[in-house]
């Protein structure tokens, strides 16, 4: 349980699991009606980064998990786990507030989240700066 009171609904470790077995490219997860539980809104195996951006509500806050790849040179194809904790200017302080106090929740439970970035704005969610993230962290 989070700060916030909120909990995960059982399917939520499940899916995300699905996800780390190559089943979804991402996992979309909203706060049920009355703020009391995590759950999944949606799943997709759409490989199509823009159509995961889409996905994401342009005035309401969201949590996603999105199973990014990319080359590293000579190293070859690499693949992470980011959690992303979408929270647009325009979305209701409420909303917000109980956001950002329940993802602590969500990322204890979700094992094997390599990322964990913060967006406002779809600029700051845009492939190439997410891609630019993961890509910078080389294990010595």
């Amino acid at each position: 349980m989070s700060r916030s009171g909120v909990g995960l609904a059982p399917n939520v470790v499940p899916i995300f699991d699905e996800l780390k077995a190559r089943k979804h490219k991402y996992i979309i997860y909203k706060l049920n009606g009355n703020n009391t539980t995590i759950e999944v809104e949606k799943t997709s195996s759409d490989s199509n980064y823009e159509q995961f951006i889409a996905d994401l509500p342009e005035n309401d806050c969201r949590f996603a998990v999105y199973d990014i790849e990319y080359e590293l040179g000579d190293e070859g194809k690499r693949s992470k786990i980011c959690l992303i904790t979408w929270s647009p200017d325009d979305a209701k302080v409420k909303s917000k507030m109980v956001y950002a106090s329940s993802k602590d929740a969500l990322h204890r439970a979700l094992t094997g989240v390599a990322f964990v970035i913060q967006g406002s704005d779809y600029s700051e969610v845009a492939h190439e700066v997410i891609l630019e993230k993961v890509s910078k962290v080389k294990r010595t």
